[in-house]
């Protein structure tokens, strides 16, 4: 795989790259990369965190050495699962289950939990020297990724240290690529600042697109939705699982969900079914979208890209119940691998029994 061939996949579908110059550098100078994902073990795994498994496994795919980092200490700070550090240990495995299920190549992934890096006194140091470079307004501006808003840093002081724990996890693993959501822009625009004050290595950042949940945006105008507020507010999430399809959902319970959810004639912003085609389902090789539709309708059509299915929709060639119809039997199918993966292992099953009894917690 060449240089352009490496690039084109590590960037492929995401939202940005600060810098893609800096990226193209690197790798035409030869350089071995390292990256790193950091998730809150939380809950159950919705299809919104397909978006980024699969950007893993470019990553992978491209020659990259891989850190995944189930930032337990950062759910139990963030008050998930209860603070329950047993629970978030199991939705730590359960993520990692979930790799292995979409064929995610875990075993050429570094799988490093949160207390392993606490546990070493030279992290707490290093998490010192980011907090003394940083002002409190700083820090309180960029709760924002770890789904919460700045005052509510008044309330519980611990959530302070939140951002500078995960700028800290950044420089303690030694990565030049941070990947993540585009909530997480805050944290690593607050890694690339603090680095030049520390004389650090400035990471590169890689964000990929948000699913917005079923609900969509409500009555709120698309266009007057901010990036921020849809990152917070209207993202899929398991706290509101009414809004979220999960990786072992039936093809029943996805139809049903699908069926429920906001998908306006005509309207692609902030659109749930359309953002499924285009993070989820289009993102797979050689996808084809099969839309049924009535022969008096024009009959089925086979759409090969999300482009010309986004140009259909909005010129309202394809009726909203059709598209969802065909949304949904696109992604059973796609979803089928997991569902028979934790029929047949033991573990996987059993965790995810017990986190589906346990109350979502925002």
């Amino acid at each position: 795989m060449d240089v352009e061939e490496r690039f084109t996949l590590i960037t492929r579908n995401t939202v940005e790259v600060v810098t893609e110059d800096e990226l193209r550098r690197k790798l035409e100078a030869g350089e071995k990369l390292r990256a790193y994902l950091g998730f809150e073990p939380s809950g159950l795994f919705h299809i919104g965190w397909l978006i980024w498994a699969f950007k893993v496994r470019d990553l992978v795919e491209a020659g990259v050495e891989f850190t995944l980092l189930a930032a337990t200490w950062h759910a139990w700070v963030n008050d998930k699962l209860g603070g329950n550090m047993e629970l978030i240990r199991k939705a730590a495995k359960h993520v990692v289950h979930v790799l292995e299920a979409i064929g995610v190549p875990v075993s050429r992934i570094k799988v490093v939990d949160a207390e392993d890096l606490v546990s070493d006194k030279d992290y707490w140091a290093l998490l010192l020297r980011v907090a003394k470079s940083n002002t409190l307004a700083r820090m309180k501006r960029a709760l924002t990724i770890m789904g919460r808003r700045a005052e509510e840093g008044e309330l519980d002081f611990s959530k302070l240290i939140y951002p500078a724990m995960q700028v800290t996890d950044i420089f303690y693993l030694d990565v030049d690529i941070a990947l993540g959501g585009t909530d997480q822009r805050k944290a690593h625009m607050l890694a690339r600042d603090t680095a030049e004050k520390l004389g650090l290595k400035k990471v590169i950042a890689i964000h990929t697109p948000l699913l917005t949940g079923l609900q969509g945006t409500g009555r709120m105008n698309p266009s007057q939705v901010d990036e921020e507020t849809h990152a917070i507010e209207f993202k899929m999430s398991k706290s509101k699982p009414e809004t979220a399809i999960f990786v072992y959902d039936s093809p029943e319970d996805i139809e049903r969900k699908i069926r429920k959810a906001y998908c306006p004639p005509r309207e692609t912003k902030y659109n749930p079914i359309l953002e499924i085609n285009k993070y989820i389902l289009f993102a797979q090789p050689n996808f084809k979208l099969v839309v049924e539709r009535p022969e008096k309708y024009g009959g089925t059509i086979v759409v090969e890209s999300y482009a010309e299915l986004e140009k259909l929709y909005r010129e309202g060639k394809i009726h909203p119940l059709d598209l969802k119809n065909a949304t949904a039997k696109a992604l059973a199918k796609l979803l089928e691998p997991i569902r028979r993966y934790f029929e047949k292992n033991k573990e996987a099953r059993e965790i995810l029994e017990e986190l589906r009894r346990v109350k979502p917690t925002r």
